[in-house]
Order: structure tokens, then C-alpha cells, then sequence
């Protein structure tokens, strides 16, 4: 009964296909805007988790200065190297921490230049920032301890200024001095902030502070937790040992600022799932309309058909029979409406993920959540045309023109 109800609807469809159509329009477009919102979402909260995974894992970042409107900080002294001698000795749950110094210089060699970032550090930073070496080795001890001009350079540098030939060995001119190279960076690629990552030129800490600031402070200390440790522990005992070293008072605000990345990376998704949501359930709004539009052209084929009820009821089908019938109608109406609208929501997603340079993850629960959902509105919308249907009156019905 149900299979020959289902090819009488579908012989119903295929009479006014162009109506059928139209008609379906509203559920193409509701289900296709979820999904492919839904899927840009996730795509992009991907995305977010990937550029700030980029910086390191479990990454704490210090600074001195207390954090203004999120990207300023005011001024404050300096970190030494007995404040992260400090850290090393007493914070636990730490696996390694660099204290680094940044400047900006001009690079040269032979008839090449260019201006890139100069980090002066230890072997510590390549683990806490997760670089690797491409070429070539990390730092001596005694280049580390004496402030030795070598230097590793990133893979922006060594493509720009060396291209094909090998940079190992090399004599490079940073600002007035000059430095080996003994390594060669794997790229990293942009940051979350769209900062090229590889566009910079390592040089051990002590060189930097003596040959280039001509100053011994640490302008930002890089941490890294432990796989077995909380960030969030690690970040506690920081922020209680430094206020113990800069004599801070209880109630008195730091002067420095402990950034937890996995802290930042967890409230960025948090924000983009919730933005996610928002949309679509603001999308799945056109589900309703598309509802409505079903129920009034399923109200019409009432109208049409009347006679042809009449018929079916006075040669001996039931009520029931009417019912399912036209009950059929609108939800097959709105179930081959979802899946053109899944088909759209995949291509929609597929194009907008390639044009923004963020994953295309499909989400399955969400392709049977708004078909499923597509469906119940046939269901919801059709039952009051059906009903209408069923409880017609023969005689009238056949009377009808």
C-alpha cells in the first residue's frame, strides 16, 4: 500500500515538474545554507586550531608589561637571565624555555639584502617554537656561551637571499657584524596574525644582547609544558614566581603578561563554534519557509484534484488512504528537496573552504541532521493539506468542478 502511494506521488511530481520544482526551491536552499555554513565553520575553527598550533605546543608566552585592549602592553622592566634561570629551576612541568630578544636588521650577502627579523636565542627556541633543521646544526655550547656570530637562518631568508646555492658556511652581514651559517630552517609557513614565521635569522642570545642591542635584557621568554602538565598549572606557578621576583604586593597587578596559547586557541573556537551555530539555525529559518510554501501548493493540489478524490473515495478507499496519499506528496516534495540541498551545501562549502584557504570538513551528523529535518517538514506542513483531503465529502467532491 505504502509502495504503490509512494509511485502515485511520485507520477504526481513528474506531472507538474516544473511547480514540483519551484515548490522545492525554499527546502534546497534551507538545507544547502546549513550545510554549507556548518561546514565553513568547522573549516575554519580547523584553521584557527592549526595557525596557533604553528607557534608551538603547549606554548606560554611571558612579557613584561601588563596586556592592554588585548594587542598593547604597558611598559615595564625587563626580564633577566636569572628570572628565566628561575623558571628553569623552579616552575614544574616545564620541558624547556627560551629567553629571546628581537631586532630588526638588514641582511646582506654579496649583492643581496633584505630586511627580516633577527631572534637572538638558544636551541631551547627551535623545540619551544617547534622548528627543525632542514640543513646543517643547531648551536655549539661554546658559540651559545661566548656569543659566537653564527647563525641558522629561516626558510624565507635562505630562499630570497640564497635561492639554489647552499647557504652552509656562508658569511652573512647582519646590521655591523657578521655571522656563519650553520643551519638551514624548515618552513613553518604564515601565522594565525598572517606573520611569515620563516622570515627571520636566529642568532645565539649573548650575541644579540652584546653585539647588536648592546644590552643584557630578555624581552620575552617562550615556554613549554610538559605533554603530562596543565598549561593552565604551569601558567599559575609563572605568574606566582615572577610577582615573588619583581617584589609585587598581594592586590597589586602584574607588570608582566603569561599568555597560555592552548587557553587562546580553546576561546577562538568556542568563539567560531558559537558563531557556527548562530548561522545556522539563522539559515534553517528558510527550512520554515520552505514549509509553508509546501503546504500551500500541497493546499492547491487539494483544490485541483477534488474531483479525483471524490472518485477514489466513492469506488471504496478510505480516509487513511487519502491521507497517506497526499501526506507522501509533501514529504517526498521536501526530501528530494534535501538532497539537492545537501549537494549544494557540499559544492557551496567545497568552493568557499578552496577560495578562503581553510579545510573542507564534512560533517555527516549535520548532512543527516538537515536531511532528517527537511523530511519532518514535509511531514509537519503536509499534514493539514492531507488532512483536508481525507476529510473531504464524496457526493461534494464528485460534484466539483
Amino acid at each position: 500500500m505504502i509502495l504503490a502511494s509512494l509511485l502515485m506521488a511520485l507520477r504526481e511530481l513528474r506531472r507538474n515538474t516544473l511547480r514540483s520544482l519551484l515548490t522545492m526551491l525554499g527546502i534546497v536552499i534551507g538545507v544547502g545554507a546549513v550545510i554549507a555554513l556548518t561546514n565553513i565553520g568547522e573549516g575554519a575553527t580547523a584553521r584557527v586550531k592549526s595557525d596557533i598550533g604553528k607557534l608551538g605546543d603547549n606554548l606560554l608566552i611571558v612579557r613584561p608589561g601588563a596586556q592592554r585592549r588585548s594587542i598593547s602592553f604597558t611598559q615595564a622592566p625587563p626580564f633577566k637571565l636569572v628570572d628565566v634561570e628561575a623558571i628553569t629551576r623552579e616552575v614544574s612541568g616545564v620541558s624547556a624555555v627560551a629567553p629571546t630578544v628581537g631586532s630588526t636588521q638588514l641582511a646582506v650577502w654579496g649583492n643581496q639584502n633584505r630586511q627580516t627579523t633577527i631572534m637572538g636565542s638558544d636551541n631551547a627556541y627551535l623545540d619551544v617554537r617547534g622548528y627543525a633543521l632542514s640543513q646543517g646544526r643547531k648551536f655549539a655550547s661554546s658559540e651559545l656561551s661566548s656569543g659566537s656570530a653564527a647563525c641558522l637562518l629561516g626558510a624565507t631568508v635562505q630562499r630570497e637571499m640564497f635561492g639554489e646555492r647552499d647557504a652552509l658556511g656562508q658569511s652573512l652581514r647582519v646590521g655591523k657584524i657578521s655571522c656563519i651559517v650553520v643551519g638551514v630552517l624548515t618552513a613553518k609557513g604564515e601565522s594565525g596574525m598572517g606573520q611569515d614565521q620563516d622570515d627571520m635569522i636566529l642568532m645565539p642570545l649573548r650575541t644579540v644582547q652584546r653585539r647588536v642591542l648592546g644590552s643584557s635584557d630578555v624581552s620575552t621568554i617562550f615556554l613549554s609544558a610538559r605533554a603530562d602538565r596543565s598549561t593552565q598549572s604551569v601558567q599559575q606557578q609563572t605568574e606566582s614566581l615572577l610577582r615573588q621576583r619583581r617584589g609585587l604586593l598581594p592586590g597589586q597587578e602584574s607588570d608582566f603578561t603569561v599568555r597560555d596559547m592552548q587557553e587562546i586557541a580553546e576561546t577562538m573556537s568556542q568563539a567560531t563554534g558559537t558563531l557556527t551555530a548562530l548561522l545556522g539555525a539563522i539559515a534553517a529559518v528558510s527550512l520554515l519557509v520552505g514549509g509553508i510554501g509546501i503546504m500551500n501548493i500541497m493546499l492547491v493540489n487539494v483544490t485541483e484534484r477534488t474531483r479525483e478524490i471524490g472518485v477514489r473515495l466513492a469506488i471504496g478507499a478510505l480516509a487513511s488512504d487519502v491521507l497517506v496519499q497526499f501526506l507522501l506528496e509533501a514529504v517526498v516534495l521536501s526530501a528530494l528537496g534535501g538532497v539537492l540541498g545537501i549537494g549544494l551545501g557540499l559544492g557551496l562549502s567545497w568552493s568557499v573552504t578552496r577560495a578562503l584557504d581553510v579545510p573542507f570538513l564534512v560533517q555527516p551528523p549535520i548532512l543527516v541532521l538537515a536531511f532528517g529535518f527537511s523530511a519532518l517538514v514535509g511531514v509537519l506542513f503536509g499534514f493539514l493539506p492531507a488532512r483536508k483531503a481525507a476529510s473531504l465529502n464524496p457526493i461534494e467532491a464528485l460534484r466539483h468542478e
